[in-house]
């Protein structure tokens, strides 16, 4: 299997999907144990709950797990969060803290520098080819970093989690009228909770692709699990009714944010 789908589009707009693929080869599935093969910490159906929001967006999507690889970390390993709970590059605990790989199992550095030469570098090669190519199209490029997390989760955070999860690296990733436009959608969604640069303010994607000197911008959303799915808990299945309602705020920000690209090309 591919390690990335690419689907082309001619809007300033990318969607990035760093966790909602599945694939773990086989190789590495039977180093896991009972815990890790319930692969509990996907962005379950996220590339569904985006799908066709608004017309011809790019969208990029890694199809391996994130228990394979984060690719939504540093590939040097370096914490996106220091001194906070996290995963990294290659997690040794779900976000729960508990162990995901058999005893004896847990990858070594050996494996870690393979994985990144084959699964994380292919992701962000072409991820950045897109960028590169949209740039090319518009003089501006907007990644739009797609992810959920269980609204509980208390080895990461403490309490119930928002819903909308906004994050800039504190307004440094994109221009702030891309950022405005954006809390303006969530923090006015009736019904919803919204945070700007709370607990998640962008991964390692955001922060590292979004220069707005040079015409690149990125955002990162993180949805509440509890937004769109029926439990979160297994089989973490697709909640139509709660995603319908959702995806008019969703799309509602892609088209704002498309448009403020437009603008800002001019």
């Amino acid at each position: 299997m591919p390690v990335f789908e690419v689907r082309e589009g001619s809007s300033p707009v990318i969607l990035g999907f760093p966790h909602t693929g599945t694939d773990v080869p086989p190789a590495i599935w039977e180093r896991l144990n009972a815990n890790g093969r319930l692969l509990a910490d996907t962005d379950w159906h996220i590339h569904r709950l985006y799908d066709a929001l608004v017309p011809d967006v790019t969208t990029v999507r890694a199809t391996f797990h994130r228990y394979v690889i984060d690719a939504n970390r540093d590939p040097a390993g370096t914490s996106l969060y220091p001194g906070q709970n996290t995963t990294g590059l290659v997690p040794q605990t779900d976000f729960d803290n508990a162990p995901i790989w058999r005893d004896g199992q847990a990858p070594t550095e050996a494996d870690i520098a393979a994985r990144v030469a084959d699964f994380h570098a292919p992701y962000h090669a072409a991820l950045a080819a897109e960028i590169e190519r949209v740039k090319s199209i518009h003089g501006i490029a907007v990644l739009y970093d797609c992810h959920s997390i269980r609204s509980h989760t208390p080895f990461l955070f403490d309490g119930r989690l928002p819903d909308f999860n906004v994050g800039t690296d504190n307004g440094t990733t994109c221009d702030p009228a891309i950022e405005a436009a954006t809390v303006a959608v969530t923090s006015s969604a009736k019904g919803y909770t919204s945070i700007l640069n709370g607990r998640f303010k962008g991964g390692w994607t955001t922060r590292h692709y979004g220069k707005p000197a040079t015409g690149v911008h990125a955002i990162q959303m993180e949805l509440a699990q509890s937004t769109h799915l029926a439990s979160e808990a297994p089989p973490f299945a697709y909640d139509d009714a709660k995603a319908e309602k959702l995806r008019v705020h969703l799309a509602s920000i892609l088209s704002r944010i498309e448009q403020i690209a437009l603008d800002l090309k001019r």
